[in-house]
């Protein structure tokens, strides 16, 4: 009896292990119906460490949200709806989160999340609503494990973000954001995460003379990407400074912001609501085509 039940669970751990792999539509709506046993390995909280609701397609007119709702006989599929289902079966085990930029997270979801998953290592976001970015500032610190933040448009208030951070995230090691990068920016990157080990600025707005205070006040750099920046020309000076890093990747930086050889001229503010377009037009053609 003993040996028998040393097997079955045996079987059990080794479905755990494989299902840990898949991503959250097999999870749901595929794995849970094949049989019993299946269904109780896919239920274990270790799946759902990982929650990155990149890779999928959830508008309501896919092949898995109809899947999804005929599966669990709901009247529709809604993201909110699915996104319920995957914390509560996490039961805290979650650490990392990434939200769809067709579907970024509401104020509501992330207040959710930050009482569902308080051990959050990684969490991705599209953007952050100018309004929300107090509420936001005030969710941060509660999520004292966490290890890495990216978002793929820089609030306003990043500086003080970088802040309660460095405060109450010990464990803090990379960060990625997309904009205009401003001095004050950099002056609570050196101030308050002084040990930063990944920092990824691709498609930024960084100057050289900022770049040159970041490699050498983050000495425990060890990936620093630049991919696409404007504003920087990666000249032997700059090499010199990141060439204790790891890895540096500075492909497609420019001095200007087009091809017809005229230099960058747009202000703080406007550059931001451009690059904040550029994003909205992302998402729009995502969703006509």
């Amino acid at each position: 009896m003993d040996c028998q039940r040393r097997w079955e669970n045996m079987e059990f751990d080794c479905l755990v292990s494989i299902f840990s792999l898949l991503r959250l539509d097999d999870l749901t709506a595929s794995i849970p119906f094949v049989c019993k046993s299946w269904s109780q390995a896919a239920s274990d909280p270790a799946c759902w460490r990982t929650l990155d609701f990149r890779p999928l397609d959830l508008k309501p007119s896919s092949t898995f949200a109809k899947r999804l709702a005929s599966q669990y006989s709901v009247p529709r599929y809604t993201f909110s709806g699915f996104l319920k289902l995957a914390m509560a079966l996490s039961r805290g085990a979650a650490f990392e989160l990434c939200f769809s930029p067709l579907f970024p997270a509401s104020m509501e979801v992330l207040a959710r999340a930050c009482a569902d998953c308080p051990r959050l290592r990684v969490l991705g976001l599209p953007r952050i609503g100018s309004d929300d970015e107090g509420r936001f500032l005030g969710m941060l610190g509660k999520w004292n494990e966490l290890e890495r933040l990216e978002m793929e448009s820089k609030p306003s208030r990043l500086p003080e973000m970088v802040k309660e951070i460095g405060l109450r995230c010990s464990r803090f090691q990379g960060l990625k954001v997309r904009g205009w990068i401003k001095n004050e920016d950099v002056a609570a990157i050196l101030d308050f995460l002084p040990n930063l080990q990944s920092l990824d600025l691709s498609g930024c707005r960084v100057e050289k003379a900022q770049l040159l205070r970041v490699t050498d006040g983050c000495q425990e750099l060890k990936l620093l990407s630049l991919k696409d920046c404007f504003g920087l020309e990666v000249d032997e000076e700059v090499k010199r400074g990141a060439c204790g890093i790891e890895v540096f990747n500075h492909e497609g930086c420019r001095l200007e912001d087009n091809d017809s050889g005229s230099a960058v001229s747009l202000d703080d503010d406007e550059l931001e609501q451009m690059m904040m377009m550029v994003d909205g037009f992302d998402c729009l053609e995502m969703w006509m085509f």
